[in-house]
């Protein structure tokens, strides 16, 4: 007999799908999109709709591994959690808690996920990362030009006039955005893409300019002087926004033509996004490739001035969003300690810092929610910098990369086990992730794991408590007092209550002075004196196959970068070839695309470095200009021709 169970998707995606699962016979069989959810909508995105096969796959860990004799060896539950606790606290004891890092990513985005912050921050405090490779860049951005960090509410793009989606390839990031979008061009709005690289979104655009990576400061500053210079800005202006005067000499520091030069842009791109931005009302949809740079923070904050200086911030329809506040709704003190964290490791330098820290060196790293050696920069480095540390946990379900350099190796739950409350990040509607199955035997959930842990080392019953009692800890200090309970986001979809339909209505912003802070100095010219070593940029890209590191489907053979048939180094379409990068070299296969510039290579973002697919191999580790994110698209690389030898017969 078929029951129809519904949950929502807990993985780093804005979306946070509502699920409907069809289980028979205790085995999920069927995965579909909620129709009653107002943004899933019923259908559901490529890597989750195939997740039955991460489900079920014959790599799933069921019990913990532990090394021994230089090998991952299944252990009992009782000797992982013993042998964790005995390591933890020996460190603590020896070099104190300074010595132990632990290190959370979005691998899962419920809320309960921070239960290991919260283990962590009474078993020490502990060190802590610091930054985001995501959106370091774009976060700062915004807190830093508006004081708050979030969006209209998605259905408010129905009224535009005009959208530019800038950097955002919707098809691959958001494809929950897409119904909406084309709700707003059947009312008349029209769409424009902004982005260095060619993608499907353009489809959707009745006009593509396609910038130099990078160009998107100079291409707003040509914006935003048309708009001075032909009259186009918000009159009001002055009354919410500070530093006017310096930004528009800014933008009067190059003419259009040179600005646009520097772009690599037409003269006519920077008249027609102005002329839009002047038609308001205008949406800019802010895509986070652009923050990956190390001019990010700069070019977010560009953006933000051009939507504050057209007059279209605080009116529906406007707006520059980049993110939507998904803890907005949320109490997470519980999972808060009563003094900070001693030290921090920057994220996006990851394995170079933790190696590098003495007074104490980093001894134990406990991995929750992430795949860092696949995720982040330098993977070579921050796969030898875990190698090299006394104890290693990861709670994971499958032997990533990350996984592979542990002491210790604790299976946990999917998304279909999950027991959670969620926030978007691309929507202002709340979930409750509620087990559609119960995992296999064997494998625990995070809660249960740290609970377990808690006791073993002298916590007691800090972390009691049913992970129902946790959710509704979560919830209801917020949302009960607006009539909003637990059982209230059981039984459905429910928009957050504390966020506001047009962001900034009032004109009001939480920065010190209440008005924009515009951004007034360009970003460092950065000149690479190897560019003609390496003629083309890096771009590792998300794709619809994989959700960061985790894929749809098991990838074989090389990975495929795709360039201009001009940038192939000689290289036939399907062709081999090496990408070499400073730090380091990798095989591919080349894909030919002539719509691509001819100044960058693609490849695909969440390879496996054991698969000799790995992007992040050829990254060199650096920051962004804020925020401390990933600049993650300022490597540069050659490609070459290489004979693959024949597979054995």
């Amino acid at each position: 007999m078929q029951e129809l169970r519904k949950t929502t998707c807990n993985r780093d995606c804005p979306d946070a799908c509502s699920i409907v699962a069809t289980v028979e016979d205790g085995r999920v069989v069927r995965l579909g999109g909620d129709p009653d959810h107002p943004i899933t909508r019923g259908f559901l995105c490529y890597r989750t709709s195939r997740f039955l096969e991460t489900q079920y796959s014959p790599e799933r860990l069921t019990t913990p591994l532990l090394r021994k004799g230089g090998e991952l060896t299944p252990v009992s539950w009782e000797e992982a959690l013993d042998t964790a606790a005995e390591r933890l606290l020996t460190i603590r004891r020896e070099s104190g808690p300074a010595a132990i890092f632990h290190y959370r990513s979005g691998g899962s985005l419920g809320m309960l996920t921070g239960i290991a912050d919260a283990f962590f921050a009474r078993f020490g405090p502990v060190t802590v990362k610091r930054g985001d490779i995501c959106s370091g860049a774009g976060d700062a951005a915004q807190l830093t030009d508006f004081g708050e960090e979030d969006s209209h509410d998605l259905a408010d793009l129905r009224s535009a006039r005009h959208i530019l989606l800038w950097g955002k390839n919707v098809f691959t990031s958001s494809p929950h955005t897409l119904p909406v979008l084309r709700e707003a061009k059947a009312r008349g709005a029209e769409l424009v893409l902004i982005d260095p690289v060619h993608h499907r979104t353009a489809s959707l655009c009745g006009a593509f300019y396609q910038p130099r990576p990078g160009g998107d400061f100079a291409l707003a500053m040509a914006v935003a002087r048309v708009l001075f210079d032909e009259g186009w800005a918000d009159p009001r202006a002055a009354d919410y926004c500070d530093h006017l005067d310096a930004f528009r000499a800014l933008a009067r520091r190059s003419s259009v033509a040179a600005w646009c030069r520097e772009a690599d842009v037409p003269e006519r791109a920077a008249v027609d996004l102005a002329r839009r931005l002047a038609e308001r009302p205008t949406a800019i949809l802010v895509g986070w490739g652009m923050g990956r740079r190390t001019s990010g923070g700069a070019i977010v904050r560009a953006l933000d001035a051009l939507g504050a200086v057209s007059g279209n911030l605080g009116i529906p329809g406007g707006g520059v969003s980049f993110y939507f506040k998904r803890r907005r709704a949320f109490d997470l003190s519980p999972f808060e300690g009563e003094r900070p964290a001693p030290r921090t490791v920057c994220e996006p330098l990851l394995g170079r810092e933790v190696l590098g820290m003495s007074d104490p060196p980093i001894r134990a790293v406990w991995v929750t929610a992430g795949n860092p050696v696949a995720m982040l920069p330098e993977s070579d480095t921050v796969a030898e910098a875990l190698r090299t540390r006394e104890f290693v946990v990861v709670v994971d379900s499958f032997l990533t990369d990350t996984a592979r350099v542990a002491h210790l190796v604790l299976p946990t739950t999917t998304l279909l086990e999950a027991d959670d409350v969620i926030g978007a990040y691309g929507h202002h509607y709340l979930g409750v992730a509620t087990p559609v199955v119960p995992p296999p035997a064997g494998v625990k959930g995070d809660l249960e794991i740290m609970q377990a842990l808690a006791r073993r080392v002298g916590l007691g019953g800090a972390l009691d408590g049913s992970a129902r009692d946790w959710k509704r800890r979560v919830t209801e200090p917020k949302l009960a007092p607006l009539g909003i309970t637990l059982e209230t986001l059981e039984r459905g979809p429910v928009r957050n209550p504390l966020a506001p339909k047009v962001l900034f209505e009032d004109r009001k912003f939480p920065t010190p002075s209440g008005r924009v802070n515009l951004i007034t100095e360009a970003p460092e010219e950065r000149v690479d004196p190897g560019a003609s070593e390496f003629p083309l940029l890096l771009m590792a890209l998300s794709t619809e196959k994989s959700q960061s590191s985790q894929w749809a489907r098991p990838q074989h053979g090389p990975a495929v970068v795709t360039v201009h048939p001009d940038a192939a180094g000689g290289v036939p379409d399907g062709g081999a070839c090496r990408i070499t990068s400073r730090v380091g070299a990798m095989t591919a296969l080349i894909r030919h695309d002539p719509a691509q510039r001819r100044d960058v290579a693609l490849l695909p973002k969440g390879g496996h470095l054991r698969d000799g697919r790995c992007a992040n191999a050829l990254i060199t580790a650096r920051t962004t200009d804020i925020g401390e994110g990933g600049a993650l698209y300022e490597e540069r690389v050659r490609i070459e021709p290489i004979d693959l030898p024949a597979p054995l017969p």
